[in-house]
């Protein structure tokens, strides 16, 4: 199979026909043998029933449907684990993705050899105050942070080569870091493609600005779990052993001071209650680090959804 799409869904039952009519044009056109993964994310309206009508008319409808809304990273990964095409494509449902960009994405991944190419919406219909500009300092931001060289990150409209969808896990709200993740993961051809974005066309955007704290908050703990996530202890234990060094020094200093000057009370300077601190907090850090690292050799179904149905 040439092509898998993988679609979240969240109450997008109006754009739903449009979308796959427009996704099955494009596919013809150019030949490609196809699938279509929506994935419903709990959704209250009629999105399911849409996606079994879908399905009845054509066998290529795939559909997943979550007891609950999960998040957009559970919705991805549930069907990246199903995608059994070539080069796997992810969009948005809401019609503000172009399914006309799907050969010029599929050919440099197969063509040009990328694992993973972001779409970029250099021109956007989004409000400039509420989108725009926090898009671009979070952009930067992550460029900065993580060396990932893309202007729009958080874009939803990818491509990818199947080993990487296979490689990768995507949880919590990590959809915004995937091609962090890729990287991270030994996937180092990442690319991007300038895109056309859409107006909306049917009902509101699903994010509000809670999405900015968010993503600040998962960028730290991106950067911390790709660098540390299976090796705890490298951080927490070196913090740990850095600060009780510090402590112990400024114990064995106070203590010679009480035996070899006269009249010196240890328990009258502050310094003594700095060093106290940072052994007791060094203590802490590196028992946080053996806990951690006890844990992520158990951590292995932080993916398991209530998955209701597949069809």
């Amino acid at each position: 199979m040439d092509i898998s799409v993988v679609i979240p869904v969240f109450n997008e039952d109006e754009s739903l026909p449009e979308l796959y009519a427009w996704i099955q044009r494009v596919m013809h056109d150019n030949k490609f043998s196809f699938e279509v993964i929506f994935v419903d994310d709990g959704s209250s309206d009629n999105s399911w029933k849409v996606i079994e009508e879908l399905k009845t008319s054509d066998n290529r409808v795939r559909g997943i449907k979550f007891r609950r809304n999960y998040g957009k990273s559970a919705a991805l990964n549930k069907g990246f684990e199903l995608a059994e095409g070539e080069v796997v494509i992810t969009m948005d449902a809401d019609l503000q993705d172009s399914p006309d960009e799907i050969p010029g994405l599929y050919q440099m991944i197969v063509n040009d050899g990328f694992d993973l190419v972001s779409g970029w919406k250099k021109k956007r219909y989004d409000s400039t105050l509420t989108k725009n500009i926090p898009s671009k300092l979070y952009n930067a931001a992550t460029r900065s942070m993580s060396g990932v060289k893309l202007h729009d990150m958080n874009c939803g409209l990818k491509a990818y080569r199947k080993a990487v969808v296979k490689a990768i896990e995507v949880y919590g709200e990590m959809h915004r870091y995937i091609p962090v993740i890729a990287k991270w993961a030994g996937f180092k051809k990442i690319g991007e493609k300038v895109v056309i974005h859409q107006k909306r066309k049917y009902g509101v955007t699903k994010f509000g600005w809670e999405r900015f704290v968010n993503g600040f908050l998962d960028l730290l703990s991106i950067m911390f779990v790709t660098r540390f996530g299976r090796k705890p202890m490298h951080l927490f234990g070196a913090l740990g052993s850095l600060l009780f060094a510090a402590g112990f020094g400024i114990a064995i200093y106070l203590a010679y001071a009480k035996i070899f000057m006269a009249g010196y009370k240890m328990t009258d300077r502050p310094l003594f209650y700095f060093g106290l601190l940072a052994m007791i907090m060094g203590t802490q850090l590196f028992l946080a680090g053996f806990l951690g690292e006890l844990i992520s050799r158990s951590s292995s179904d932080r993916n398991h959804y209530l998955v209701e149905e597949i069809i």
